[in-house]
């Protein structure tokens, strides 16, 4: 059973906004994510429910850390159900561009499908092994040539449109996915970082306000993927790939899919 939840949105007044700040009129953002409640709180969540800041990161990580961890092979037949279209069980729906493909076309060629590192592989160098290479909290299904447009450009708004994206953008050193997949980006780096904090023989993952990380294990940019967050909630098809994963794949959970407040209280 999906968790219940409870969803409340608020607006930020502009001119409030300004005043707060002390600055010039900015842009308008939007407003921060609500508490929610699911009925993983008095169990799966326990120990995290109430802190804030570093103490909630850390809890958190202690939480998702207790995992069931998969090879990269497996993950090609994991994601035809986590990401199965709910208007058609043999089709998958591609993280970027948003469109219903076959199952049955996965791999590398024009027209297939393949497995989209959402936190490029190359940021921290973890690669394919099992552990963040496999982690299918940030592993989508996505078009062979969107993939390879996206490569390992980290997340910001602004460029121009990319060819079959859905309304994704790409410029030099960025990518912004379509509207509806922000939000599951944001949540799905920023489980990334607190679940991959420097153990388990893997680089510390970070998000930071930069682009071109190259390497590094870092992804921008927090402000950014902060505001997707909030401008793009959790959908149902995101809570039940959440679930999907919880109980047939690794048994651990993305928080801030759960709870997405959760983002604002960390950062």
């Amino acid at each position: 059973m999906l968790a219940t939840r409870t969803r409340r949105r608020t607006s930020i007044a502009l001119a409030t906004a300004a005043v707060l700040a002390g600055l010039t009129t900015p842009a308008l953002t939007a407003a921060p994510a609500a508490a929610t409640t699911t009925d993983y709180d008095s169990t799966y969540y326990k120990n995290a429910i109430g802190k804030t800041g570093a103490s909630l990161k850390s809890s958190l990580h202690t939480i998702i850390s207790s995992q069931t961890k998969i090879s990269y092979s497996a993950v090609w037949n994991a994601l035809k159900v986590t990401d199965q279209d709910p208007n058609n069980s043999n089709n998958v729906i591609l993280l970027y561009s948003g469109v219903s493909r076959a199952k049955s076309l996965n791999g590398g060629d024009v027209g297939d499908w393949n497995r989209e590192h959402t936190w490029a592989k190359s940021h921290g160098d973890f690669g394919e092994v099992t552990g963040p290479g496999t982690d299918l909290h940030h592993l989508r299904p996505a078009d062979v040539q969107v993939n390879s447009i996206r490569g390992n450009l980290d997340f910001d708004d602004g460029g121009s449109a990319v060819t079959n994206g859905g309304g994704s953008k790409v410029d030099s050193d960025s990518f912004e996915p379509r509207d509806a997949d922000k939000g599951d980006v944001a949540r799905m780096i920023l489980y990334m970082a607190v679940r991959y904090d420097g153990g388990d023989g893997f680089a510390d993952l970070e998000p930071n306000e930069r682009v071109a990380n190259g390497s590094n294990p870092y992804m921008g940019k927090l402000s950014v993927l902060k505001q997707w967050n909030d401008e793009d909630p959790p959908s149902a098809f995101e809570e039940k790939r959440n679930q999907v994963i919880y109980d047939t794949y690794q048994h651990n959970r993305n928080p801030f899919i759960d709870h997405p407040e959760w983002v604002d209280a960390i950062w």
